[in-house]
């Protein structure tokens, strides 16, 4: 590629995408004729304009796939995963995992990953869709008897009194043994196979320059880090940029598979799927 071209990537205002994209946004690493133009939405206007096929590479809810995979492919870095935790429902008081049956739960969108994992553990609940970050206070308010809450409400719920029902990713390792996929990158297909791999590969080196070089990273992360104390938005950081951020692995692999599978099987997703990681 001889000439410039932009390429834009689309990641959502939080600190462990910010980290992620750091050596990318500060234009630490060589880019070799790609310009990378940041697109910063929240991840449920993402997974719209992905919908439309807007962007070359975006991040998305790994629910949100099925219904992109014929126009975007996955890359195999970028991944949120739970490992063994992940979205929370909460309520204003101690309520039994059971007693969520027909109630009404503030989720933060019906395309992300955490709505499809808590309809897996819970079919029958009345959905009600909030914005992510107004969640807790929604609870609080009593406007929802319990709340599906991501980001780094899973470290702070507690600040507000409010208590933890299930940890879906708990839920999920206990179901299947997997990491719970939430989160991933996807690149659009029309770019040929030659440039998903280039553009892959750098994605990838951003990732590996902020895992090895931790504190300025951090530090450019805290910018979206929403007030968090440095310490909260290290421990966010680390729960979703870790190895499985740099390559899936099998056991990332294998829980996309099951999720979307699941999903489908449940009658949540509406089409079988067929996954497809860009090989680097």
């Amino acid at each position: 590629m001889s000439q410039t071209e932009t390429i834009r990537i689309g990641h959502s205002p939080d600190s462990d995408d910010a980290f992620m994209f750091y050596a990318l946004a500060k234009n630490l690493i060589p880019t070799d004729g790609i310009e990378v133009v940041h697109v910063i939405e929240d991840i449920e206007s993402l997974n719209q304009r992905a919908l439309k096929a807007e962007l070359e590479v975006t991040a998305v809810s790994i629910h949100a796939y099925a219904y992109i995979a014929d126009t975007y492919a996955l890359m195999p870095c970028g991944s949120s995963m739970g490992d063994r935790y992940g979205p929370l429902v909460v309520a204003n008081g101690p309520l039994d995992m059971l007693d969520l049956k027909g109630r009404k739960i503030a989720i933060p969108g019906k395309m992300t990953s955490a709505y499809l994992t808590c309809s897996l553990f819970q079919p029958d609940f009345e959905a009600v869709v909030i914005p992510f970050d107004q969640i807790i206070d929604y609870v609080k308010s009593g406007e929802a008897e319990a709340g599906l809450i991501i980001h780094e409400g899973q470290l702070t719920y507690a600040e507000s009194g409010l208590h933890k029902v299930v940890d879906l990713g708990e839920w999920w390792y206990h179901e299947t043994g997997l990491p719970l996929p939430l989160g991933g990158n996807v690149i659009r297909r029309d770019l040929g196979i030659e440039k998903m791999k280039k553009v892959t590969r750098l994605v990838q080196q951003s990732i590996r320059y902020s895992l090895d070089n931790r504190p300025p990273a951090l530090d450019y992360a805290m910018i979206y880090a929403r007030d968090m104390e440095t310490e909260i938005a290290d421990q966010f950081v680390g729960m979703y940029v870790n190895d499985y951020t740099l390559d899936y692995g099998e056991s990332g692999r294998a829980g996309v598979r099951e999720l979307l599978r699941r999903g489908y099987e449940a009658g949540i997703i509406t089409q079988s799927v067929d996954i497809e990681f860009v090989q680097i």
